[in-house]
Parts: structure tokens; sequence; C-alpha cells
């Protein structure tokens, strides 16, 4: 074994040791991307120096969780899964008396505010408790201030109205100072928690999930284990929302599910 991929395993375990942070099943490529960039960016020469830091320093380990948790969200990205969503999960949905759903890792709160808002004109908002999940406390932070740059509102906006958004989508935010301020009341019924796919277990009963491009992080072990929680989540016949290149095929529970939109990802509880 080489000598950074034995450096790089120590760090990973040092981490889960120290802060509880797992990342142990994570897909190696995309640790050892991340972990060479942090190298660059704390300016040491070796991981072995990076673990030092971290080890020594919590302020610089949440530095480094920045860089291997980076958030890459947008509103209503890819909008026919969106589309999909109102159009083939929503009718049932309706069937609820109330409704709970689970955001897994969601990032900076772009997915989150996408789904108040798809909810809201479907007339679902106000009987549904929303579950905003992540590991990274500063992503979590972000995601409950719902400020996002007006630079990439304009993409947002795109997004809102291939996805069949019913409104004008500047109804939703306020503008100020180059930044968009979405609207409070969306998130009322959301609960903003710190979750990890690696280490923690179920919370509630949801009737649908929206884990997406979250799981292509992960390697088999950990991507099984997280179905295991979604699975054990979901009501009877409830719904599971995954990323365009994430799948339930070949996964130890593939026969647990079936899908109901497969172009986009979503599959029922068998």
């Amino acid at each position: 074994m080489e000598r950074a991929e034995i450096e790089l395993r120590l760090l990973i375990e040092a981490i889960y040791l120290k802060y509880s942070y797992d990342f142990r099943d994570y897909s190696g490529a995309s640790i050892k991307r991340r972990v060479n960039h942090a190298l660059s960016q704390f300016e040491c020469k070796t991981i072995s120096a990076l673990q030092e830091k971290v080890l020594h320093d919590p302020a610089a380990f949440m530095q480094l969780l920045q860089l291997l948790t980076i958030p890459v969200s947008e509103m209503f990205r890819d909008p026919s899964h969106f589309r999909a969503l109102r159009q083939e999960v929503v009718p049932l949905l309706k069937t609820y008396p109330s409704i709970k759903v689970w955001i897994a890792g969601c990032s900076t709160g772009e997915e989150v505010y996408s789904m108040a808002i798809l909810l809201r004109e479907e007339g679902l908002l106000d009987r549904t408790i929303l579950y905003a999940t992540d590991i990274n406390p500063r992503s979590l932070d972000k995601a409950r201030q719902g400020i996002f740059s007006l630079e990439n509102v304009r993409a947002y906006t795109h997004n809102y109205q291939q996805a069949g958004g019913q409104r004008s989508f500047a109804d939703y935010y306020t503008a100020a100072y180059g930044y968009a301020i979405f609207d409070k009341s969306l998130c009322d019924n959301v609960t903003f928690a710190d979750h990890s796919l690696a280490t923690d277990s179920v919370f509630s009963e949801t009737q649908l999930i929206s884990c997406r491009n979250v799981l292509i992080y992960f390697n088999k072990k950990l991507q099984d284990r997280a179905f295991g929680l979604f699975h054990e989540s979901l009501c009877h016949r409830g719904f599971l929302a995954l990323g365009n290149k994430e799948t339930l095929d070949f996964s130890a529970y593939g026969n647990q599910f079936e899908a109901l939109v497969k172009p986009e990802r979503i599959y029922r509880k068998s």
C-alpha cells in the first residue's frame, strides 16, 4: 500500500475517533480528491501534517469539514424530477391527512425551499412536517437563513418554470443588496437537524424521502446502510426520490422498492 493511501486511511480514522464524523465508507476517489484539495488550502505538504493540524485544532477540522462535504446544489435542480413529483407523487400524498417529508443531505437548503414551494402550490405545506438533515452544521445554518445570491436565483427561476411552477418565482423572495431573502413562512414546518447517514438511525415515520446526489459519494456498503434507513423510515407504500446518477438497482434493497418514475429515480416502497 502506498504511503499516501496509508496516511489517508489514518486521517479518516482519526477524524472518526476524535470528532465522530464517519467518512470511512465514502467513495475513495471522492475523498482522495477533496483531501488533496485541502492540502493546498491548508498549505500542508503531507496528509500526516493535515491530520496533526485538525487533531489539535477543532476550528481547522471545521474548515476541513467544509471541504469534505462541498455543498453543490440549486433550487429545482433537474426540473423534470420536480415535475414528476408534482404529477405522480403529490396526488397520492394528498390522500394522507398529514405528511412527513425527510430531505436527507439537505446541504445549504436549496432542495428544502424547492420542496416547500412545490408543497405550498399544491396546498399541502400546512399539513406537512419537513425534516431537513445534513452532517455539516455550517450548511444547516445557511439553510436556516434562506438567503441566496441573486446571481444564482436567475437560474433557479428558469428551473422553477421548467418544473411546472404556478406563480412568479419572485413572489417567494425579497431582493436586497444582491441577495434573495426567501419567505420565512416556507420554513414554518421545517426542522433542521444534524444527522449522519453513516452513523445515525431513523427518527420518524415519513411518507416521502428526498436524498439527491448524496449517495454518489458513498461506497456500496454505506449506500446500502442509507437505503436501509430509508426503508425503515418510510411508511407502507412511501416514496423515495434519488438523484439522477443514483439507483436502487444492484443494492441490497432493490427488491424492496418499485420504480414509480424510473427515468427520474422516483421509487415506491413495495
